[in-house]
């Protein structure tokens, strides 16, 4: 398969780069580096990706930021940030791909554990999680010529403890090898509209 990764030097991403890579063509995106450059919360760069890339059989997003703050002191313009850049950045990569994918591929997103566990100061993550997994099961339904949609729901890595632990108290880490599995089971698999959690 030819593979767009989005988000592919960060902890998660590179791993799951590393490890499709090792099956599959691999192309390589990020704001600042890779194959190609994109700015997910802007739809026009999302689409010049796709035109630099071309034709695709699956695309894998593990991209996008988050507010973390208390929410007394959340203004607006901090809240809509994650809004544009994890939520939307990941639905605009569907939203201008899914016609572009070749039949039968799919499209992999990434949520995360605080969608269904609340940590302090994760108000902002929450929202964006459950709103994306929201999109995919709808979207699931929507998609056309057999294109596959899922989205994997991870708790902390244990490659990120050291820098986000203090965000999960009593919360255990996983291997970081089973996070790529997972990544690897939506990709490889026949699932459609599923989370998969990684808790």
């Amino acid at each position: 398969m030819r593979i767009l990764m989005i988000g592919a030097h960060g902890t998660i991403g590179s791993a799951v780069a590393a490890d499709l890579a090792q099956r599959h063509d691999v192309v390589r995106a990020g704001r600042s580096r890779g194959d190609v450059r994109v700015d997910l919360t802007d739809y026009a760069s999302v689409r010049e990706m796709y035109a630099q890339v071309g034709p695709l059989d699956a695309v894998v997003t593990t991209a996008g930021e988050l507010h973390f703050g208390p929410l007394a002191q959340t203004t607006p313009e901090q809240f809509a940030y994650g809004l544009q850049s994890k939520l939307m950045g990941q639905v605009n990569a569907v939203l201008a791909g899914q016609s572009l994918l070749r039949d039968g591929g799919s499209f992999t997103l990434t949520s995360g554990i605080v969608g269904e566990e609340q940590i302090r100061d994760g108000s902002n993550a929450a929202t964006v999680n459950s709103a994306l997994e929201g999109f995919v099961r709808a979207a699931a339904t929507e998609l056309l010529r057999g294109v596959r949609i899922n989205i994997v729901s991870p708790t902390l890595v244990d490659a990120s403890a050291e820098a986000y632990g203090p965000y999960f108290p009593g919360f255990l880490p996983v291997p970081l090898k089973q996070v790529v599995q997972a990544y690897r089971r939506s990709v490889e698999g026949v699932q459609n509209g599923r989370r998969i959690t990684v808790w």
